[in-house]
């Protein structure tokens, strides 16, 4: 009888568990979301946010609001997630670059990326472009790294800054090619793409939806692609793991997250959510009007990118000796 007892108690526990669980998911949200940027309005991230939001609104029942907490390379989004409750009512849309970076680029950081923050899935990806204005005269990858390698740091490369994708994914080029450019940093992607128009700086790696209608224009010349295979965006273009560096990959992922701590509920449900708008055709046309293509993978799956490309990006720091602005 005893024995019975117990195993009805434990069974009882369960089910109240489960019921609570049930709960906490069909209760969220309760009231608005914010959903933290690290861009200014108006850009690429804020677009691809935004369109998020809107199929969350839709799908949840709540308004999912877009904030931009721009600046400190991103820093200022992350601490602000860092220390909102966590209950899934703040998330933080970011591209890896600022999630996964920053952990070498910076000494001291306010928060810890691995222990301070709740992976919720990666929502898209996108491949950058390699540039070069046609007074260079090259039109391969191969051609490029030859140039290089007979004029070590004479070829002038444009990048959006210190620490921007575009700029370690140069690095990263530059390390496994063995070659040198001649690096200006410019105060974001777009002034450095209207000097790589202008001829003024030579080479550049770029978002493809700002790159690809100078590529049409033939002001610029596509050489490779980042990503791990072609591109759907640019498919005549090889890339550049296929043109001598197997396993070469810099894309552009942007990801959510929330803070530590937020129930396992809120967290997969969020994640189906995304998971379905990777499905949707409207939303993937919107999506590749930004130069990325859904994602919408698991929180283990971003979990484990995570730590492997903090890892990746790291080493290509040290071995650089690249420093925060």
């Amino acid at each position: 009888m005893r024995k019975a007892g117990h195993l009805w108690r434990t069974l009882a526990i369960v089910f109240l568990n489960a019921a609570a669980t049930l709960a906490t998911a069909q209760a969220y949200p309760s009231k608005s979301v914010r959903v933290v940027i690290t861009a200014s309005p108006g850009g690429n991230l804020d677009l691809i946010a935004r369109a998020t939001a809107q199929k969350l609104t839709e799908s949840l029942g709540k308004p999912f609001v877009v904030e931009s907490r721009a600046g400190g390379s991103g820093i200022i989004a992350h601490e602000t997630l860092a220390k909102s409750a966590p209950d899934g009512h703040t998330l933080l849309v970011v591209p890896a670059g600022a999630h996964t970076i920053n952990p070498g680029l910076f000494k001291k950081l306010p928060y810890d990326t691995e222990r301070d923050f709740t992976p919720i899935g990666i929502i898209a990806r996108g491949p950058l472009v390699l540039v070069a204005h046609p007074s260079l005269n090259v039109d391969s990858l191969k051609a490029l790294t030859a140039l290089a390698k007979s004029r070590p740091g004479q070829i002038v490369a444009a990048t959006g800054g210190n620490g921007t994708a575009g700029h370690l994914a140069l690095e990263l080029l530059m390390v496994r090619s063995g070659t040198k450019f001649l690096q200006i940093p410019y105060k974001g992607n777009a002034p450095g793409l209207v000097d790589t128009i202008a001829g003024h700086t030579q080479i550049m790696i770029d978002t493809p939806s700002t790159s690809i209608p100078q590529i049409k224009a033939g002001k610029l010349r596509a050489l490779a692609v980042t990503s791990i295979e072609r591109s759907s965006f640019l498919p005549e273009v090889p890339a550049i793991a296929e043109s001598g560096y197997p396993g070469f990959e810099a894309s552009v992922y942007i990801c959510m997250a929330g803070p530590a701590g937020m129930a396992r509920e809120i967290v997969d449900r969020l994640s189906a959510e995304v998971a379905n708008m990777a499905r949707n055709p409207e939303v993937r046309r919107t999506f590749a009007e930004q130069g990325v293509e859904m994602v919408g993978s698991t929180p283990e799956e971003m979990r484990a990118f995570v730590v492997k490309d903090i890892a990746k990006w790291q080493k290509v720091i040290q071995e650089a000796g690249i420093k925060a602005e």
